[in-house]
């Protein structure tokens, strides 16, 4: 019998729609004569809905149509099985709808790829392939990204971290950095809400624009000679695959969220929609030394933060300097970065093979680490009035 597979995609985040065209991209390309592929739509309410009409991108040009010939489902853990049950329930006959053995999220940014997804998994004992809590939560939030890598001797750039409203945000900034600066959400993806500020108004705008979409911001310094360089890695802590690297063509001093996913950029091999319709130089033109360096950070990078599955490493190259940056994670890129790994030789076929792959064997070392173990302390507990479970005072 095949493995059943639910494709997770959408969710409650401004990465939405591009959570849709990875997850239906990844559908289109998953080997069907191992795996059978319930695809799973998390609306912007955090509901899920499966169905066939869940399947088809035509359908997402009218949401509402496509949720009302849709099945909106609960996930339940049952004797350890997991069920996908039609909510509400039937009043009469089984509302079960199938069972899953195993989740391929394919969901950006914020209630997704920072942790809180995989949690729900965790929680329902589905296995899950890609990142655990802990690394999807450190890859979404750049400031600790970055305070860990630092700390594992990875070069980052200086920066710095405010909170949305802060009167002083601007006099902090100019004291730390020269202009120009670049402001950012904390925690998003896809260039949103990221703006470069070369003089107090532009910061000021810069902040007003990052605060709309987090309550804490990132601030660091503008590499002025830029050059942008993608690479993304494969693997878990059993081993790990490097891919080729990118070069991104932008239209702006930043790629913008147009640049990834809007703009008809120059198409390239492997290239058909979502991120992979970004204009690319790839393979990246720079010296073999430099590639070589970048695909060693990436997989430093990768262990450093406790990664599984694919993730997306970005660096800067600062041209004036001469030095390598590493600049974020991408712990559920765009496109899963399939584009890269072609390009290094591997079908999106077969990586997904080994993701899905690497989320039964996480699930079955895991089966043997202990949770729990029994205790008579219930018996006898008593709440002993208001003082909790040392007991009130005598």
């Amino acid at each position: 019998m095949n493995i059943r597979v639910g494709l997770f995609f959408g969710g409650k985040s401004v990465e939405h729609e591009v959570s849709v065209i990875t997850g239906l991209q990844a559908a289109q390309n998953i080997d069907r004569s191992r795996f059978d592929v319930i695809p799973i739509y998390i609306t912007k309410q955090g509901e899920f809905y499966t169905g066939d009409e869940v399947g088809r991108i035509e359908s997402y040009r009218d949401i509402p149509t496509l949720l009302r010939r849709s099945t909106r489902i609960t996930l339940v853990n049952d004797n350890g099985r997991v069920w996908m049950v039609r909510y509400p329930a039937k009043r009469f006959g089984s509302s079960i709808v199938g069972e899953l053995d195993v989740a391929l999220p394919a969901v950006h940014g914020t209630n997704g790829e920072d942790g809180t997804l995989q949690g729900f998994f965790n929680l329902i004992g589905l296995p899950y392939a890609g990142c655990d809590i802990l690394s999807s939560a450190v890859g979404m939030d750049k400031f600790v990204q970055k305070c860990v890598l630092k700390e594992c001797g990875i070069p980052v750039l200086d920066a710095l971290r405010l909170r949305s409203g802060d009167r002083e945000a601007a006099e902090k900034i100019e004291a730390r950095f020269k202009y120009p600066v670049i402001v950012k959400p904390i925690n998003l993806g896809s260039s949103v809400g990221i703006s470069v500020a070369h003089d107090r108004a532009g910061l000021e705008d810069a902040l007003e624009l990052a605060e709309t979409f987090s309550d804490s911001l990132l601030v660091e310094p503008a590499i002025e000679e830029l050059v942008e360089i993608n690479c993304a890695v494969l693997g878990d802590a059993n081993g790990a695959v490097a891919s080729e690297c990118e070069r991104p063509l932008g239209s702006d001093e930043i790629l913008s969220y147009e640049d990834k996913y809007v703009g008809g950029g120059k198409k390239t091999s492997g290239a058909s929609k979502g991120m992979a319709t970004l204009g690319r130089e790839l393979p990246a033109k720079i010296p073999d030394a430099m590639r070589d360096e970048i695909r060693s950070l990436a997989l430093r990078a990768f262990e450093a933060l406790g990664c599984s599955g694919v993730a997306r490493i970005d660096f800067l190259l600062d041209g004036k300097e001469k030095k390598i940056y590493l600049n974020e994670f991408n712990t559920i890129p765009g496109s899963l970065a399939f584009y890269l790994f072609e390009a290094a030789g591997m079908r999106y076929r077969d990586m997904l093979t080994r993701l899905i792959g690497m989320a039964l064997g996480r699930a079955r070392r895991e089966q043997n680490i202990t949770y729990s173990f029994d205790s008579n302390i219930l018996s006898s507990a008593s709440l002993g009035g208001a003082k909790g479970s040392k007991g009130a005072k005598r």
